[in-house]
């Protein structure tokens, strides 16, 4: 037998290990498309987006009090936090609906798990702070619906629970599949929920919750579902296999190769009439995680889906599997605390991350000589364009041939993010995206904040070699002459990541409104 003194040692030092090592890396690493463009949601807030809903924007300004502390390191200090926290929800809930062991088991395989401790515990995304209301309202879920009494506490926390679903609402929409779920399991074991307000009350909170969005939506013509509706329906084109098989392998990958074998075997375990967790809180577990991974993976047959829109469903897997992990192998003989399967999984993770964090940083591995496209490249380079950009900006300034502050045009909300973050904040020159609302995004509101461009005036494009596009066929129509300013070279090591080509735009013909 394993003791709680062990186990919970073992479970401090797993947290503390994560944190550190997801904090280094934090500051280590350069944003990424979406993180630099969640930045904007902070920098410019709303009650909603044209993306998704606030939350992620909201914790930022938190973190980085207000944008007071804005480097990378602040940027990614929630999804640190916030993943710190989900660790340790991980741990209460296994700890809830078995023991200790199940909640370290748990927990360490949720580290292990790139969806868990890259894209919402380091990676300033969306997900971050959706998976850990997501997971607090799973405890709370799990600790009130089974109770057939329908006690005084457990109606206060299926409360709690609905505000909590309302939350991760904010974040990001999956979380309706919390409600749904949550709705099923009273519907099919215990409809005695349905006879006190509690539960009408934890509805009502989840609506209170989502007021933010529907009125954001509700002046912008329901935006947000239309755009999300359309990246989710049915083509005419018919079933993709090449779309669902992608998806799949991205779901393997992003949830640790190794945990998945793991819940695989745990649920083949199930199939086979094992049983080492409670009915309740498997039916609860079922019914939140499986109906989310069936509909996102369902999609991919029809069109092109993310591999971590089905994250939260793995979450759920993970308690099953830590419960399967933390029962002894034979008769009279104790489980291990890190059985090797799960340490299998964490070293693999810690291979993974190592490599990666050196690819990022130093291009340790040649992939482009071997015709490989590195995609590691959209997270280099961005700290030295904004330094070599700086002083050419500044030169053409002094010769009196471009304004300060000249606005810089892009075509897209990558890179005009990326370009915001890293060039505009160091060079005063704000940057717009002009383009069609599917690819400017949110720039479409930053445009209207910042405010109408005038007749006759200038500004600049950097056009990308990863990324490029004719600037006259971008702009013109809008300017009377597009010039050649500059080449700016950007380098990782003693490779070439990207070339940035600097052009002057002279002469707005007419007035750029922006409504």
């Amino acid at each position: 037998m394993i003791s709680n003194r062990k186990i919970y040692l073992a479970f401090y030092f797993l947290l503390a290990a994560s944190a550190l090592i997801r904090g280094f890396v934090a500051g280590a690493l350069e944003l990424g498309n979406d993180e630099v463009y969640y930045w904007t949601y902070a920098k410019f807030p709303a009650l909603s987006h044209f993306d998704h809903p606030p939350m992620v924007g909201l914790v930022i300004r938190f973190f980085t009090l207000n944008l007071r502390f804005d480097g990378e390191f602040f940027i990614r200090l929630a999804a640190v936090a916030l993943g710190t926290a989900s660790t340790v929800m991980m741990f209460i809930i296994g700890k809830h609906i078995k023991d200790a062991l199940t909640g370290f088991l748990a927990a360490l395989l949720y580290t292990a798990s790139f969806y868990g401790s890259v894209l919402t515990g380091l990676f300033m995304l969306p997900d971050s702070p959706q998976v850990f209301f997501w997971l607090l309202t799973l405890c709370l879920l799990l600790k009130s619906l089974p109770d057939r009494e329908l006690k005084p506490a457990s109606r206060r926390r299926l409360l709690l629970a609905g505000l909590a679903a309302g939350l991760a609402l904010l974040s990001k929409y999956h979380a309706a599949f919390l409600v749904a779920g949550a709705f099923f399991y009273i519907l099919f074991y215990n409809r005695r929920w349905f006879r006190v307000t509690e539960t009408y009350g934890a509805f009502m909170l989840v609506l209170l919750c989502c007021t933010p969005v529907a009125l954001w939506n509700l002046d912008n013509d329901f935006i947000s579902f239309t755009y999300h509706e359309g990246r989710v329906g049915i083509t005419a084109s018919g079933l993709q296999p090449r779309y669902f098989l992608t998806e799949l392998a991205g779901q393997f990958f992003y949830n640790n190769p190794v945990n998945v074998v793991i819940i695989l075997a745990t649920v083949f375990s199930m199939v086979m009439g094992r049983r080492f967790l409670g009915r309740e809180f498997t039916r609860i577990i079922l019914w939140i995680s499986v109906p989310l991974l069936l509909v996102f993976t369902s999609f991919s047959l029809f069109r092109s889906t993310l591999p971590h829109w089905t994250g939260p469903a793995y979450l759920g897997f993970i308690f099953l599997a830590a419960a399967y992990l933390s029962e002894p192998r034979k008769s009279g003989v104790p489980a291990r605390l890190i059985p090797w399967p799960a340490a299998l999984s964490i070293l693999f993770f810690l291979a993974v991350i190592i490599t990666a964090t050196g690819q990022i940083r130093y291009g340790w591995i040649p992939l482009k000589r071997w015709g490989i496209d590195d995609v590691t490249h959209d997270m280099t380079g961005w700290r030295q364009l904004a330094v070599k950009l700086a002083p050419v900006i500044k030169r053409w300034e002094e010769q009196g041939q471009m304004k300060q502050g000249a606005p810089i045009l892009t075509f897209r909300w990558f890179p005009a993010a990326n370009l915001d973050y890293y060039a505009g904040t160091r060079t005063g020159n704000p940057v717009y995206a002009i383009g069609t609302l599917e690819r400017i995004h949110k720039y479409h509101w930053i445009n209207r904040q910042r405010g109408n461009l005038k007749a006759g005036s200038d500004a600049w494009h950097i056009a990308l070699s990863d990324d490029y596009e004719d600037p006259s066929n971008l702009y013109g129509t809008l300017y009377d002459t597009i010039i050649a300013a500059d080449t700016l070279t950007i380098t990782r090591g003693a490779d070439t990541v990207r070339k940035a080509y600097l052009f002057r735009l002279e002469g707005l013909k007419r007035d750029m409104i922006f409504r």
